[in-house]
């Protein structure tokens, strides 16, 4: 088809994503090719979502940011291995089943292979839960693919990959068997941050601290001492009085032991440099467990355990050892808030409480995700070895280039301040299980210490037999029990290098793309996802996973809230895709800088709509003159706006090799303004003409809209793919990104400096002709330039151009004696 065939006489956004989005996947404009050296790649470890309903308006921030990426280097000429992923197991997802089908998993009920969801309240086997969890992230990640490809990532979608799928599976089982041989992951029975809720363990790094209202309680001990306390109802738990060493109040009674109220116990009096002398009495209650401190104090002065608070979030129904049954029994089975008030009315009743409960509001933990704040509770769990660790993932993180250099400094305060192991069993069910069985003593007893390890994986314990056993011995005396917890989900995404690289099963492919060249992902999860993922990568390749971070901020609220499906303020991406496109979209996510959190704004979404249709009007424009039949440029103005390009070119290229996508789009799209508002203008009557300064300027005009749209095409993938097509063979982001070839050094120095000046007095004909209230067609009698001589020589040499573009009959020039040029134009009298 010929070219003039293929511009539209009226070019529209309007149907450009699905055109462009069918054509890219025909023609696999995105795939990787996977056949060059290490050299040639460039590999993203892109960030999986969790599959748990509806991706936001921050899921479309950030992935657009790492796209911007991901298109520049493959017009740099990198092979992009670029796969998604969806993070589909874990807490999220259960929830999401157990709202949308209205299901509670039962383990204890037998498989039915005909169960439906009806809707009702409904108890289903594990099995049956697991298929039903699998049915719908299936359905749900279709949905998230088909935003993705609306979006315009340039994503390789052969190369997807779930973090519940057989791979997935396999790897992370592999790894962990590898770690508990090395001693790297061990069990032990600790005390444990517990959902009640959810029913789980909850790791270190996924407990945020909420503001909740409490109240203070003033405890009257033995021999008159004073503890204040906002959890009264944890004394049957108390096994200690802590004071801090130097508090002198309190140094004649450390060492002593004193009787708890209401229930008698003897507790010591021990010192500890953690405990606060200036809040409250300065004496401190510890239990078993209360917060972490008493974690901290428990196991550094050597305390024994009164557990009463059990998994289900209740009170034990018997009391600790050593405590009295009788007024333990008001609390048996009760709640904790019911058992704060039944411990309340004990004190008080004994005279034990001084004063009133004064109200106060203090930071509590919760799970992340959770809805009641967290208890300890003590119990068998997994962990993987980090503490010892500290000092070599300190060090990696400084080998890392982080984009922006200061969210290293997020890393290392993690670390630095990591309080223990990390723990990676849940108590769910949707999951990566591990790996083991144990066998069962002649009472039924599993025996921990001696596992039985798998021969073949992936393997689901529930429902495989281990090596030597069949399946009637499961649970039985002589038989064999599976391990019933699974890995938390984070445990399988601290693994995505090496499971998308193939560490496991392609070794060629590794040696292709790891290390990998970026980690792109959110600042709120350095502490999850980056740490867990360095601390594998230690312990499997002796490496960091990647060479850069690159840091993404949140969209957040005109008040600053964080946007996000938690705290209801999410936005539907689709909404902002349906009235803006996706190039305006995007245009907006590129205008967040990285590390910076960005206020969600539609006023930027209009102003990239307007940007990628002014491309489409400025291409058909440029495209509407004859082809050249040469590419030289002679003529002084044009080639001075080339130069400026090339310094255009050359400053977004550092910009983009540097992760500042902001910097490069912000240099790119002045000039563009300025190509489509002046120098379209200036020249458009010169390219209809005939001759040299004719074919100088149509050259021009090519030049600068070949690299204008290759400029623009990572931010408005599909603005600039059918403009490209209009003219040029095969698409756009497979085209090399520009260079600056063509201009001699000697030519920027003779043109160094025209382009201002020239957009100087355009500028003032216009302003005289708008304060006229002329139409910008309305002739000018004279325009009056007083300018230094070398400006006067540079106008000079566009005259003409000038003249056409301003209507201007006559230029008279005068040597200005000092001080910047000035301008008076002279109108036609109406």
């Amino acid at each position: 088809m010929a070219e003039s065939e293929r511009v539209p006489e009226r070019p529209t956004l309007d149907g450009l994503e699905k055109t462009w989005t069918r054509r890219w996947a025909d023609q696999d404009v995105y795939r990787f090719a996977g056949n060059g050296s290490r050299a040639t790649v460039y590999s993203i470890d892109t960030p999986p979502p969790s599959v748990s309903g509806h991706l936001h308006i921050g899921h479309v921030f950030s992935y657009t940011q790492t796209d911007i990426i991901a298109r520049y280097q493959r017009m740099r000429g990198k092979d992009v291995f670029y796969p998604m992923g969806w993070d589909d197991n874990g807490l999220p997802t259960e929830r999401r089943v157990q709202m949308v089908h209205n299901v509670r998993c039962d383990p204890s009920l037998p498989y039915d292979p005909r169960f439906s969801p009806t809707g009702q309240p409904t108890a289903i086997s594990r099995r049956n839960f697991v298929e039903l969890c699998e049915r719908q992230t299936a359905e749900d990640e279709r949905s998230y693919e088909a935003l993705w490809r609306r979006l315009g990532l340039s994503v390789d979608w052969s190369r997807t990959y779930t973090t519940i799928g057989k791979r997935a599976r396999r790897l992370s089982q592999s790894s962990f068997l590898r770690l508990f041989a090395a001693g790297e992951a061990y069990q032990a029975e600790a005390p444990t941050l517990w959902d009640v809720g959810f029913r789980t363990a909850v790791a270190q790094a996924e407990v945020e601290h909420r503001p909740s209202r409490g109240a203070w309680h003033t405890l009257r001990f033995s021999d008159g001492v004073e503890v204040d306390t906002t959890r009264p109802e944890l004394l049957p738990a108390c096994v200690a009085l802590i004071a801090h060493p130097d508090d002198e109040r309190h140094r004649g009674l450390v060492g002593a032991t004193v009787r708890t109220p209401v229930f008698g116990v003897p507790v010591p009096v021990l010192a500890h440099p953690d405990a606060e002398p200036d809040r409250g009495s300065g004496l401190v209650m510890c239990c078993t467990f209360g917060d972490l401190a008493d974690v901290r104090w428990w196991r550094e002065l050597g305390l024994p355990v009164r557990a009463v608070i059990g998994r289900d979030g209740r009170f034990r129904p018997d009391p600790p050892a050593g405590v009295p049954a009788a007024p333990y029994a008001a609390l048996a089975g009760a709640t904790v808030h019911t058992a704060r008030e039944r411990m309340v009315a004990s004190l008080r009743e004994e005279g034990a409480l001084v004063g009133e409960p004064r109200p106060v509001e203090r930071p509590v933990a919760y799970y992340e995700r959770g809805e009641k704040p967290l208890e300890i509770v003590s119990g068998r769990q997994w962990f993987i070895r980090s503490t010892e660790h500290r000092e070599t993932l300190l060090a990696r993180g400084r080998e890392l280039d982080w984009r922006p250099e200061h969210m290293r400094a997020r890393y290392e305060t993690w670390v630095r301040g990591l309080a223990g192991d990390w723990l990676i069993s849940r108590q769910r069910f949707f999951g990566v299980p591990f790996p083991l069985w144990y066998p069962l003593d002649a009472n039924g007893e599993p025996d921990h210490a001696r596992p039985i390890l798998p021969e073949v994986l992936p393997v689901d314990p529930a429902s495989d037999t281990p090596p030597g056993y069949r399946e009637e011995q499961r649970g039985k005396p002589g038989g064999f029990a599976a391990e019933p917890d699974v890995m938390d989900t984070w445990a399988t995404s601290s693994l995505t290098p090496l499971l998308v690289c193939g560490a496991d099963d392609d070794p060629d492919l590794f040696a292709r793309t790891y290390p990998m060249d970026l980690r792109p992902q959110a600042h709120e999860i350095i502490r999850t996802w980056l740490f867990t993922t360095i601390l594998r990568a230690e312990s499997e390749t002796g490496s960091l996973p990647w060479r850069r971070a690159a840091i993404s901020g949140w969209v957040v609220t005109p008040d600053r809230r964080k946007v996000s499906k938690k705290s209801g303020s999410a936005l539907t991406p689709e909404t902002m895709l349906d009235t803006h496109g996706s190039d305006a979209v995007r245009y907006w996510a590129a205008s967040g800088r990285p590390g910076v959190d960005t206020v969600f704004d539609e006023t930027k979404m209009r102003v990239g709509r307007r940007l990628a249709t002014k491309l489409l009007h400025a291409s058909r424009f440029a495209l509407g003159f004859p082809a050249p039949s040469s590419v030289a440029v002679t003529e002084p103005l044009d080639v001075a706006v080339l130069g400026d390009l090339d310094a255009v070119v050359a400053a977004a290229t550092e910009a983009l090799e540097a992760g500042e996508h902001t910097d490069a789009l912000e240099r790119v799209e002045r000039f563009f303004w300025f190509w489509c508002d002046d120098y379209l203008e200036l020249v458009k009557d010169r390219a209809y003409g005939e001759g040299r300064g004719a074919e100088s300027a149509r050259a021009a005009l090519r030049t600068g809209l070949s690299t204008l749209q290759r400029l623009l095409a990572p931010y408005l993938p599909f603005a600039a793919e059918e403009t490209w097509s209009w003219w040029q063979d095969g698409s756009v982001h497979r085209s090399p990104w520009p260079t600056t070839p063509g201009r001699t050094n000697d030519d920027r120095a003779d043109n160094a400096g025209l382009v201002p000046v020239v957009v100087a007095v355009l500028e003032a004909i216009r302003r005289a002709k708008s304060q006229a209230k002329r139409s910008m067609r309305a002739p000018v009698a004279e325009v009056l330039i007083a300018s230094a001589a070398g400006e006067q020589a540079a106008l000079t040499a566009v005259e003409a151009d000038l003249r056409a573009a301003g209507a201007v009959r006559e230029f008279r020039f005068t040597r200005a004696a000092h001080g910047p040029m000035a301008v008076e134009v002279v109108l036609d009298a109406e």
